[in-house]
């Protein structure tokens, strides 16, 4: 493993305590940075926090709450210090169904975490970056996204507006040293294949040339040089992993 340097950097990694995020922080971790894991389940937190040692210190918070979101930035730059990396992680799949049969209540609650959790967190922590003059932020999106899933709705809408959102947000913030770009992964080997059908699973892994699911620790990689300093230049872009799924 190439080591990044973040020596001296503080990240807030949400939905970091399995899954993707898990494997970011862990690589964040390895490269010298400090890492706030937000999530919603206490306990998996604090296995999470055991299993990466004294550099990371957790925060439960539900990122849908934009209370309990500035109470989770003031905690984390309270002890991990000003954040200066941070990771928008947290996501559901939500059901697979027709659109036309889709629950709305599970349509707004895929957007409110997906969608809103995402905003939410950036707008309590861009603040101080810009106060600072420098910061990195990735966003977690999908290729369905891109492409779009079907029977996949709701998430394909909420990822592909998390890559508008990444783009705005990029060029809102090019002039104050904040890069701000969002990775489109391909389906990972994570717990979110729980909440999808067997039949779904199956069509998502036909679509990928490299025959198989993303590894979580493939995506770490990818984000490591991203909130890195060394990525200096790029912003409001999409890195694609999707073992060759991408068509654009």
């Amino acid at each position: 493993m190439n080591r990044i340097d973040l020596e001296g950097q503080s990240a807030v990694v949400t939905g970091g305590a399995q899954g993707i995020g898990f494997a970011i922080a862990q690589r964040l971790v390895a490269s010298g940075a400090n890492v706030s894991l937000w999530d919603m389940d206490g306990a998996l937190l604090e296995k999470a926090k055991a299993a990466l040692g004294e550099k990371a210190s957790t925060v439960t918070v539900n990122v849908t709450d934009a209370e309990a979101v500035v109470a989770a930035e003031a905690e984390a730059s309270r002890v991990a210090g000003p954040v200066s990396i941070l990771v928008n992680s947290a996501g559901i799949a939500g059901k697979i169904a027709p659109l036309d049969e889709y629950p709305i209540d599970e349509w707004k609650r895929v957007i409110d975490i997906n969608v809103h959790g995402t905003f939410l967190v950036s707008r309590a922590i861009v603040p101080g970056m810009k106060a600072r003059n420098y910061g990195r932020i990735v966003n977690i999106a999908s290729i369905a996204g891109k492409e779009g899933n079907p029977n996949a709705s709701a998430y394909s809408a909420s990822k592909a507006a998390v890559i508008g959102m990444t783009k705005s947000l990029g060029k809102e913030l090019a002039k104050h040293d904040i890069a701000v770009n969002v990775i489109t992964p391909a389906t990972a080997n994570t717990r979110i294949l729980d909440q999808v059908t067997p039949e779904f699973i199956d069509y998502m892994l036909q679509r990928i040339p490299r025959g198989r699911f993303l590894e979580v620790d493939e995506a770490a990689n990818m984000v490591a040089w991203l909130v890195s300093k060394e990525n200096s230049f790029t912003t409001a872009s999409v890195f694609d992993l999707s073992g060759g799924r991408a068509t654009y």
